[in-house]
């Protein structure tokens, strides 16, 4: 019968030995389940759990420390990801974001179990996805058994494909009323101030804003409040205390958006307290699936879109590796070059891809912008879809210009203790010709 009660121990028995189990991404996997899953853990070989973003410590992993009974599989890596990863414990399922529905849909053979965390069903025999739609409702289209662990402090949100209705579930587990994970971003420093001044004067009137992760994007939020900028719009993947606070100041209208007018768009939420209130049962906020959200060819709908995303590398010729260190692998492609890309076609876009200069390692300071990448780094951005690039020393546009352009371009934004070995380096690649 659909929407059977049952203990989170009694879905835990429902998962056998060489089964594919999928955990609802950044707010939405189960918090009950996993413990009784972990309990399960010397019944049980051969299971593989697909998650995303996972905000804290799992208990499946916990309990089988040898990665004997259990293997996580990570559409994009959180710090927690990356550490099991580095234990051998995690792999990485590369992706553009946008496509994960249509991974599902079309390419994915239907998963054995899924749970994801929910609200409670409402008077309309539905269970809402709250800040974790995503990718969730084409898992449960194909999904062999369909459970759904409820938490009352999950926030309501309105949208498209933001819910299941109970004739879809198989069992549901009453999760009670604990909290759901809240996401920090560290505090910006002077350095991304500076950055963000940089990306703030750029930016006007009516522009239609996504943010991604990290300091230095979220600061151009607290900057936009003193810019007097108006009229301002977000379609974005992830929504962030920052865009919170632009509402509550009264930058954020959405008058000038193209399609969605007047509403602030997101796929996921990952922030305070103060965020999930915000978007609870607001109309103003509507939670979309990834494939609207990120696909560029509904980004460019908006005019004036402006994306803002950070790096870890650049070489000089503009290739940006945002999700590796070398072969060790950090984060994941998430929406970058697909809002890159949005952005661009967007009439009177601009994407921006920042960075420090410099980051320092066991004592030493080292450049992060180079001749030639790391060994290993994945390219995330290519350099043919470079706009934007910038550090604490400067801002250039790389559109349009050539190797040898880019190469003097990127080098004048570099630190200064590093330029002259980067322009030999360039001479001595030829990426700067003799005599250029």
């Amino acid at each position: 019968m659909p929407g059977t009660r049952i203990s989170a121990e009694a879905a835990a028995a429902l998962v056998m030995s060489g089964a594919w189990v999928v955990f609802g991404s950044g707010l939405g996997p189960p918090e009950d389940l996993d413990p009784a899953g972990g309990a399960r853990a010397a019944e049980l070989s051969k299971v593989k759990i697909r998650a995303a973003f996972t905000l804290h410590p799992r208990a499946v992993l916990q309990a089988d420390p040898t990665g004997d009974h259990f293997y996580w599989f990570s559409w994009h890596f959180s710090g927690y990801d990356r550490g099991q990863h580095d234990l051998g414990r995690c792999n990485y399922i590369p992706l553009n974001f946008g496509e994960a529905p249509d991974y599902y849909r079309r390419f994915i053979d239907p998963v054995d179990v899924v749970c994801l965390k929910t609200t409670p069903m409402d008077q309309h025999g539905y269970f809402n996805f709250g800040g974790a739609v995503t990718y969730h409702k084409a898992i449960v289209e194909r999904a062999k058994t369909v459970i759904v662990e409820t938490c009352t402090s999950m926030p309501y949100v309105y949208g498209a494909e933001e819910s299941v209705h109970v004739s879809d579930v198989d069992y549901v587990i009453d999760g009670g009323d604990a909290p759901i994970q809240e996401f920090g971003n560290p505090p910006a420093t002077e350095l991304d101030h500076t950055v963000a001044r940089l990306i703030a004067a750029e930016i006007e009137d009516g522009a239609c804003l996504q943010i991604g992760i990290g300091g230095m994007p979220n600061a151009v939020c607290g900057l936009l409040k003193e810019a007097g900028v108006r009229d301002l719009g977000i379609h974005t993947e992830m929504l962030v205390d920052g865009m919170i606070d632009l509402c509550e100041a009264g930058l954020i209208t959405g008058a000038r958006k193209t399609i969605n007018r007047e509403q602030i768009v997101f796929t996921f939420a990952a922030g305070s307290r103060k965020q999930y209130d915000f978007i609870h049962r607001n109309p103003r906020v509507q939670s979309y699936p990834v494939d609207y959200t990120n696909l560029p060819h509904h980004i460019m709908q908006n005019d004036r879109v402006v994306s803002i995303n950070n790096t870890t590398q650049i070489d000089l010729q503009g290739q940006a590796a945002s999700e590796s260190a070398g072969v060790r692998h950090i984060s994941g492609t998430g929406g970058q070059l697909q809002f890159v890309r949005g952005a661009y076609a967007s009439k009177g876009g601009k994407s921006f891809i920042c960075l420090s200069s410099t980051y320092e390692r066991h004592g030493k300071r080292a450049s992060r912008i180079v001749a030639e990448l790391t060994p290993g780094n994945i390219v995330t951005t290519p350099r043919s879809d470079i706009m934007y690039l910038v550090t604490e020393y400067g801002l250039v546009n790389l559109k349009g210009k050539s190797v040898a352009e880019r190469a003097k371009a990127i080098i004048e934004i570099a630190h200064p203790d590093f330029r002259e070995d980067l322009a030999r380096e360039a001479r001595e690649r030829n990426l700067i010709p003799r005599g250029f």
